[in-house]
């Protein structure tokens, strides 16, 4: 049986709680989720809440089920090749990096192959991309106060 989400393949650049957590849900939708993780150290969760040393945390396993893994670094050349070889099959890239992260690696909407255009990419950020707080890192901790929550 068909699922809402069956063909549809995303990029998940995510770290930590609430993009791993949101593309998981897209993932037990049906979709295809590639989780791409850096060489050295990947995921922060990895190793955040370990209860056994050399093991995958717990809290990271559980956001992560249901994905596909790449490692992949994207200082190299070898690795920037292979990233675009990646988002030219794929409909979506959800990341929650800091503001401007993608474009400092060249990897900015304008850097992107016009075939990969259409590629949907909502991030997954504690601020809005304009106004005050749009260069601001943060978790979701932070931004409730500015919410008046």
């Amino acid at each position: 049986m068909d699922q809402a989400l069956s063909g549809v393949r995303i990029i998940d650049m995510t770290h930590n709680q609430a993009g791993p957590a949101c593309t998981q849900i897209l993932g037990f939708l049906g979709a295809d989720v590639i989780k791409l993780e850096e060489p050295k150290d990947g995921d922060v969760a990895r190793v955040n809440m370990r209860d056994q040393k050399n093991s995958d945390s717990l809290f990271f396993l559980i956001l992560n089920a249901n994905k596909r893994s790449l490692t992949l670094n994207l200082k190299t050349d070898a690795g920037k090749d292979l990233f675009r070889k990646v988002i030219a099959q794929s409909d979506v890239l959800v990341e929650n990096f800091g503001p401007g992260a993608l474009e400092r690696l060249g990897f900015g909407y304008a850097a992107w192959p016009r075939s990969t255009r259409d590629l949907s990419t909502p991030p997954s950020r504690a601020s809005a991309p304009t106004g005050p707080t749009a260069d601001s890192r943060a978790s979701s901790r932070s931004p409730r106060p500015w919410a008046g929550r």
